[in-house]
């Protein structure tokens, strides 16, 4: 049982929900000094380089001609956009709050999945969707005085966003390994976010040393190595396990920014979260068709990580 708890993979998916919740308070160091456009910029940018370093020894392939559309979508919307709507959200939002509003996206995503690519909305997928949406809707408006808060909104838009890129990596998912997918879309996403260079010249010039400092933390720990972790970790896992430790990511992220930033939480956003997270736990709660264990080792053993990879979203956080 003990060696078990201490295995590498669960150290990796236990990695894996840190760094991502710790971006959200990182987010926060890096707008006071830097903005959003250079934080931004700096972030995907940074991430992209150690992606691109680390693709040697990972074996990452080099996409096919007729994946750059796709690619490119989800460059343009989980890796630009999504940046630049969650920093700028968060320049009034609380860094706890902005995850509770993340933890969102995948509602968006099963969305998308069944108008799109026509999968069948169940009745918990329905009654999941209805309940995450109000939950986010109970934390914008905990977030505004006395209404709803545009920062909240904002935040929210960057989880819909979120949700478009993990319809669109679904594809992608069953040709390219989850790590490949990642660095494919953040180096697309640096493409897309270079209009954003001249700003982030300016900023990065007068910025003070905490700001870099979180800039660079963010690109390469919860952006870079979160990525190869979680890759690693959902490769060797059940999907129900890698799953279910997302969850984990905006309580950990009320703790730390608790910590980091001393941010109390409203209550009533606390409320909205755990009736998001409901939801999106009721969204996931669908039936899983029988597959028979795949041996270790040899092909039979990748055929069994790509399968993992397509069923699960790679996040941006």
């Amino acid at each position: 049982m003990f060696p078990r708890i201490v295995s590498p993979h669960i150290l990796a998916l236990a990695g894996t929900v840190v760094l991502w919740a710790s971006a959200f308070p990182a987010i926060r160091v890096g707008i006071d000094g830097l903005g959003v456009e250079a934080l931004s910029f700096l972030r995907i940018a940074i991430a992209a380089v150690a992606l691109l370093l680390m693709a040697p020894p990972a074996k990452v392939r080099l996409p096919r001609r007729h994946d750059l559309p796709m690619i490119a979508l989800c460059g343009a919307t989980g890796i630009t956009a999504y940046q630049i709507l969650l920093n700028w959200g968060e320049v009034e939002v609380a860094a706890g709050t902005a995850s509770l509003l993340i933890a969102t996206a995948p509602v968006f995503s099963v969305l998308l999945g069944s108008l799109f690519l026509k999968e069948r909305l169940s009745r918990n997928i329905i009654l999941g969707s209805i309940v995450a949406i109000a939950g986010a809707a109970i934390v914008s408006l905990a977030a505004g005085t006395g209404g709803f808060s545009v920062s909240a909104l904002i935040v929210l838009a960057a989880a819909i966003v979120q949700g478009v890129y993990h319809f669109a990596t679904k594809p992608l998912l069953r040709r390219y390994t989850g790590l490949e997918v990642a660095t494919y879309a953040m180096v697309a996403g640096t493409v897309f976010a270079l209009p954003l260079i001249p700003a982030t010249w300016h900023a990065t010039l007068q910025a003070p040393a905490d700001a870099l400092a979180s800039a660079v933390y963010l690109g390469l720990l919860p952006s870079a190595l979160g990525f190869v972790i979680w890759a690693y970790a959902v490769a060797r896992l059940p999907l129900a396990a890698s799953t279910a430790a997302l969850y984990l990511v905006p309580p950990v992220a009320l703790v730390i920014s608790l910590v980091w930033l001393g941010e109390v939480p409203h209550p009533i956003e606390l409320v909205g979260g755990a009736v998001s997270v409901a939801g999106v736990i009721l969204i996931n709660r669908r039936k899983q068709a029988q597959r028979p264990s795949a041996p270790e080792g040899g092909d039979a053993s990748k055929a069994a990580s790509g399968r993992r990879a397509a069923d699960h979203p790679v996040s941006t956080r």
